[in-house]
């Protein structure tokens, strides 16, 4: 079946559903993020290549919307196959590690701790792409600007750690 014949009643709940669900839960970091001036991140020492503030929020919900409808392109299968039940407990497993990154990064005021997590972070959104490919293709081709984006921020990450001792 194509993706578009999904999209009547109760599909489009669903794709509704996982979409709000990642970008509302992904967006609980937000309560401790704070790149505001005067703000504990805002007098980090950052590398050149740190984008500006004001492109996190925008990059996030786009991010946050693509995952939603990778979820929800796996979740349509039947969550009760196994290798989909596994795909979507991988999906969970990387996502809470997603979220709780900024709780460790900014709530604890710790690089350290958040380039933990996002280092394991980054190898469950490759292993979410790989059993998501086995499972649905196009679900997986949704994430590669994810596990990108985070690439980008696994490094941001390390270069803050190393330049603030």
């Amino acid at each position: 079946m194509e993706f578009s014949s999904h999209l009547k009643g109760p599909a489009l709940l669903r794709l509704v559903a996982a979409i709000l669900f990642c970008e509302i839960a992904g967006s609980l970091g937000s309560v401790v993020t704070t790149p505001a001036p005067g703000s504990w991140y805002s007098s980090l020492i950052k590398p050149f290549f740190a984008p500006p503030a004001w492109v996190f929020a925008p990059v996030w919900v786009t991010l946050f919307a693509l995952m939603g409808i990778a979820l929800f392109l796996v979740w349509e299968l039947g969550i009760e196959k196994p290798d989909v039940r596994f795909a979507v407990g991988i999906f969970g497993v990387q996502f809470f590690l997603n979220v709780i990154w900024s709780f460790l990064f900014f709530g604890l005021r710790s690089p350290l701790l958040g380039l933990i997590d996002i280092i394991i972070l980054w190898w469950l959104i490759l292993a979410t792409i790989v059993v998501f490919y086995r499972v649905r293709k196009g679900a997986a081709y949704l994430l590669i600007p994810y596990i990108a984006w985070v690439s980008i921020a696994t490094v941001l990450n390390a270069s803050i750690y190393l330049l603030n001792p």
